[in-house]
């Protein structure tokens, strides 16, 4: 590790920055804090990715608060799947369904005409099967719930805010303690999926405008925290005053000022200087 602050110090200096303290946080030995006087995030990201990876940061341009908001995405964030692909898979066509979500979520395709494609390729699929892809195909990630339920604990407000469907997101959020959830709705019409959607999409600029909404409401000088994993999530990682990107597609990291390579979501909580011992594990 040592070795590492060195080179990342090096980094720094070749980019007119210093490091003014090195510390091990108080609440966790395995996590190390740099400061510095001062400089460009982007600059100290750079200079970060080049000596730390895989590696689990988060840069900030002060001290490191606890949030009062917490907004996530769902697909390969909050749980380890897809669900669009996964419910394809009843219907044959997951190697099909999959390479439209992956050139949507690396931000090739425009996010609502990848996905009305793909629910048209649904159609007929009857509802049983988003039933059973829930139960049989569906699990959270390694460290979601106690996450979610830890920032809770903390007096977090928390929103799944997702580009997936209710059928899924719903569940989901309960599993895990979300207090609101955001998605898209499939048209069902006598037991089977139309090929349609409900109402407005939820794509990038509505995860956004939930995070800046919900920000809103609590006030000035409220933190928000965002987690995401890919193109449709960028701008809310943005927007938010951590965003951290967990396992990310390269345009997602690219725009976070954090992101998770190595460790599970629990990681979150390890950068914001919440001891293992505040975790909610119950």
């Amino acid at each position: 590790m040592e070795t590492r602050i060195a080179a990342a110090a090096r980094a720094l200096q070749s980019r007119g920055l210093e490091l003014s303290e090195v510390r091990t946080l108080a609440s966790d030995a395995d996590v190390v804090e740099l400061s510095l006087a001062g400089g460009d995030a982007a600059v100290v990201r750079e200079a970060l990715s080049e000596h730390f990876s895989p590696a689990d940061v988060l840069v900030a341009n002060a001290e490191i608060a606890l949030p009062a908001l917490f907004v996530s995405d769902m697909d390969s964030t909050m749980i380890g799947q897809e669900c669009i692909d996964e419910l394809a898979d009843f219907a044959g066509i997951k190697h099909q369904v999959a390479a439209i979500t992956e050139r949507a979520m690396q931000g090739e395709l425009d996010f609502e005409s990848a996905l009305r494609e793909r629910v048209l390729l649904l159609r007929d699929l009857s509802e049983e099967a988003i039933i059973e892809c829930l139960a049989t195909r569906i699990a959270p990630m390694p460290g979601a719930r106690v996450l979610v339920e830890t920032l809770t604990a903390h007096g977090c407000r928390t929103v799944l805010v997702t580009g997936g469907f209710h059928d899924f997101a719903d569940p989901i959020a309960q599993q895990l303690g979300f207090e609101r959830v955001v998605a898209n709705r499939l048209a069902i019409d006598g037991g089977r999926i139309t090929g349609e959607l409900v109402g407005p999409i939820t794509d990038s600029s509505v995860k956004r405008a939930t995070l800046e909404a919900e920000l809103a409401e609590l006030g000035q000088g409220a933190v928000s925290l965002a987690t995401g994993d890919g193109a449709n999530d960028v701008p809310m990682l943005v927007a938010a005053d951590y965003g951290i990107a967990y396992r990310a597609k390269p345009a997602a990291k690219l725009a976070a000022n954090g992101w998770i390579e190595r460790g599970d979501l629990t990681s979150v909580l390890r950068l914001l200087g919440i001891p293992a011992r505040a975790w909610v594990t119950g």
